[in-house]
């Protein structure tokens, strides 16, 4: 019997107790119970002895002044690291009001941070529906073009429909030269040296530097690369772990991990952007699942990339629908923007409200939630749970 099927060493916490992580209590990774349960080794449990209100220690305990006290009694190097323990944390100190004065402050942020909360979805619904008009932008021009006046034939493929009677159809291996895998090839990572870019890095049509930072020493690039250096403009393609995404190479200062293929339309036939396009489209995302294998991840062989169906307008057309969906993804992308500096405003404004709140910055005594206010305890132990 393993460790976790006796539950060995695993702690008991009912309600109003405080469950805290050790390794991301500098994180809010800590919070009070809201129904009787056990937490793994990995966690401690606290209970409350003065008599004070679990709802707003939830609150205090999670607040920007007391997560950045934690980070300085944590124990490591790096954040990854930090290790609070909980003798250590029994010995912090907090400064408390009146239970009575407690429980004015928690009703208050309940009902505070749920408005603000409602701001953050309704922003997040709103990303939601960006993305997927864009991505109904991108499918739509490169399986029907732009002109809706255009003659229109059967493609000879059952998901993909119509396509304009002037456009060749076929496997995606007939529109593009080799295709170099880097399977098999496991580089030495190091701290400091050539950027490795992996399948993580792969996302939404570009390359994220951000995402993901792996490096590898020269020479072991070399010999990664010894199938075929990145070129500017080359498409990358992930095979699995996620599968399906692309990107296309804006700097040869790069190594290509496992898991990625490159290729180039032929030239003349395809222009890598429009082919870009057309692998994020959600009709041909949908074959690849068809042809993918796996249970945990979903993986394809280049092998199959041929049974791909692709649909090639004329060249000078592909510049046409690139064009396009890029002025129309420029629109969109700066909706995104303003929704996600919405979101990261809202959040900084809840973050600010609760210090405020808890330290007594702010007064609340006296406040009553607004008539017809759905604000209780009750609500937001519910939400909790």
């Amino acid at each position: 019997m393993s460790r976790a099927d006796s539950l060995e060493g695993y702690k008991l916490c009912e309600v109003g107790d405080l469950v805290m992580n050790i390794m991301l209590a500098w994180n809010r990774g800590l919070g009070f119970a809201w129904q009787n349960g056990i937490v793994s080794p990995a966690y401690s449990v606290f209970s409350v002895v003065d008599g004070s209100e679990p709802r707003f220690l939830d609150y205090l305990v999670r607040s920007d002044e007391y997560t950045r006290y934690y980070k300085g009694f944590s124990a490591g190097v790096i954040d990854s690291r930090l290790r609070l323990y909980p003798e250590v944390f029994g010995r912090l100190t907090c400064a408390l009001p009146t239970y009575d004065e407690q429980a004015v402050i928690a009703t208050f942020l309940d009902h505070e941070t749920a408005r603000i909360d409602a701001l953050v979805e309704e922003q997040q619904r709103l990303i939601g529906l960006l993305k997927e008009k864009r991505q109904a932008v991108i499918s739509h021009a490169v399986t029907k073009g732009l002109d809706p006046d255009v003659p229109m034939k059967d493609s000879g493929v059952e998901w993909l429909g119509q396509v304009p009677a002037h456009w060749e159809t076929g496997g995606l291996t007939k529109f593009i030269g080799p295709v170099v895998d880097y399977r098999g090839r496991t580089p030495k990572k190091v701290d400091d040296g050539i950027f490795l870019v992996t399948a993580k890095n792969i996302r939404n049509g570009r390359i994220d530097y951000e995402v993901s930072k792996e490096y590898v020493e020269p020479e072991s690039a070399r010999s990664l690369l010894e199938r075929g250096r990145p070129e500017v403009g080359d498409l990358l393609f992930t095979m699995e772990a996620p599968l399906g995404q692309v990107a296309l190479i804006d700097r040869t200062d790069i190594a290509l991990a496992q898991r990625i293929v490159k290729f180039r339309g032929v030239e003349g036939v395809m222009i890598n952007s429009y082919l870009m396009y057309w692998l994020m489209s959600t009709g041909c995302q949908a074959r690849m699942e068809t042809l993918a294998t796996g249970s945990t991840a979903l993986g394809i062989k280049a092998s199959k990339l041929g049974m791909i169906e692709c649909p090639a307008p004329p060249v000078a057309e592909q510049e046409e629908i690139v064009s396009r969906i890029e002025w129309e993804s420029a629109k969109h992308d700066v909706l995104l923007a303003e929704a996600q500096a919405n979101i990261d405003l809202l959040q900084e404004r809840r973050s600010a409200l609760i210090s405020a709140a808890v330290t007594g910055k702010i007064d609340v005594r006296g406040w009553q939630p607004p008539t017809g206010s759905s604000a209780s305890t009750e609500t937001r132990k519910t939400e909790m749970v």
